[in-house]
């Protein structure tokens, strides 16, 4: 069972590692993870295609796509399911950091290999970014796969380098 605090041990998670004050989450639910990064000062876009959410949040109601234009400094995912390749794609596509704590794999595949795989598609679309794993402190499935740059271009922090 997941644990009930996940969207906020995330939400402090990224603040603390993330100097991104516009974050795209992705698949996000009801928009848990956008209210908890919000109350961190931070302006969230929540995307999915479920029409039940909270009140008062960013919402856009649909399935988050590559072609998405890039008003964000960071992009990520809570157990994002089938978005979790898009997420990491995304971010590459648009040389901005991400980070995802993966769930399911979208292909059947065993947790270990998924976020191998996710690492290597990672390396492979962001070659000169450092990506990295890290643990949030929670139960249930609490590996975060980041990059905090997306290397080349950008440094970090949403500016050109």
């Amino acid at each position: 069972m997941a644990d009930k605090r996940r969207f906020e041990v995330f939400a402090r998670w990224i603040v603390e590692r993330f100097e991104a004050p516009r974050v795209f989450d992705v698949a996000g639910g009801a928009g848990r993870l956008n209210l908890a990064l919000a109350s961190l000062g931070r302006k969230v876009t929540t995307f999915d295609r479920k029409p039940v959410r909270l009140a008062g949040l960013e919402y856009i109601e649909r399935r988050f796509a590559l072609d998405e234009p890039c008003a964000c400094d960071l992009v990520v995912g809570m157990h994002p399911d089938g978005a979790t390749r898009v997420i990491v794609e995304y971010a590459a596509l648009n040389r901005i950091p991400f980070a995802v704590v993966p769930c399911c794999s979208d292909n059947g595949m065993s947790y270990g290999l998924w976020m191998k795989h996710l690492a290597a598609l990672a390396r492979e679309r962001m070659p000169l970014a450092r990506i990295e794993e890290d643990s949030l402190p929670m139960t249930g499935r609490s590996r975060v796969l980041f990059a905090r740059s997306a290397g080349g271009d950008r440094d970090g922090d949403g500016d050109l380098a």
